[in-house]
């Protein structure tokens, strides 16, 4: 069945309780690359419980207390084959603990009709929190891209706006080399989407082999953002907002382009294979 405007819009997500522990932080970082380099300090501060300040990666409340691969239910009106993640935009109101319970409360607060043919964008929100401390952790705000269900008389707007990327050479660029397995161990951190694991799944969808998870992207760039603009301190990246350009696969080395303005960031991220921009519209808030 197409996509019913109002009933999307008003759909209701329980609340979700995720427990978690310094394994799944070590997880998450794994599926990003972390730790590919055994010796490096940074590196390990993020894969061993024991280093001296361990912590989540600033952008792990991403995959923290969500409502799951909710689009690939029935009365979603969504063909779950063929949605992508068109944007993500995170603010970090307090720094995620390195165990603790997150809670997560879910809302669609947008969806946009593109026309018959364009797809259709649905905007996402959740609000993380730490459940012992009632601590406000993360806002996040997700646009899927629900590519063949476009047409559905839906509003064509708003649509969100994107920063433009500075039109001068970046000032800093950083390269990271995603394992070819990153989609396969990033996917245990809670996106179990075919797509990314299936060879069937992703010649469905028109890709020649599973492709990356956006949001395994999402944190490379923010990682890269970490470690040249924030001293490696998780701490002090309080917002990492991009659009996803084009997708990315497995194996890639991912080089971010970085424009610093003060404690605002411009970035964008191109796959070095291909040459291909697979990030773009980067805009990040960093503390002194």
């Amino acid at each position: 069945m197409p996509i019913d405007h109002d009933r999307l819009l008003a759909r209701a997500f329980p609340e979700v309780e995720q427990p978690y522990s310094a394994r799944d932080v070590i997880l998450y970082a794994l599926g990003i690359g972390i730790g590919a380099d055994p010796l490096d300090e940074a590196q390990v501060r993020f894969t061993f419980e024991e280093s001296e300040g361990f912590a989540p990666l600033a952008t792990m409340p991403v995959v923290m207390a969500g409502p799951g691969f909710w689009v690939r239910e029935p009365d979603s009106g969504v063909t779950w084959e063929q949605v992508l993640h068109g944007e993500q935009r995170l603010t970090l109101h307090n720094p995620m603990p390195a165990e603790g319970v997150a809670v997560g409360r879910t809302r669609i607060e947008g969806v946009v009709d593109k026309g018959e043919g364009k797809g259709a964008l649905i905007y996402v929100a959740r609000e993380i929190h730490e459940k012992t401390t009632g601590v406000h952790v993360a806002t996040s705000l997700s646009t899927t891209f629900a590519r063949a269900d476009g047409g559905f008389g839906g509003p064509s707007g708003p649509v969100l706006a994107a920063p433009p990327v500075p039109d001068r050479a970046p000032d800093l660029v950083d390269e990271w080399a995603t394992p070819p397995q990153a989609a396969l161990i990033y996917r245990l951190s809670g996106d179990s989407n075919p797509l990314h694991a299936s060879p069937r799944v992703a010649a469905q969808a028109g890709f020649p082999a599973p492709i990356l998870h956006g949001l395994c992207s999402y944190g490379v760039a923010g990682w890269s953002i970490l470690r040249t603009c924030c001293g490696g301190d998780p701490t002090r990246l309080r917002q990492i907002d991009l659009r996803f350009s084009s997708p990315v696969f497995p194996g890639e080395t991912l080089r971010t382009e970085i424009w610093q303005d003060g404690e605002e960031v411009s970035f964008r991220t191109r796959v070095v294979e291909r040459d291909r921009i697979v990030l773009n519209n980067g805009y990040a808030r960093i503390a002194a």
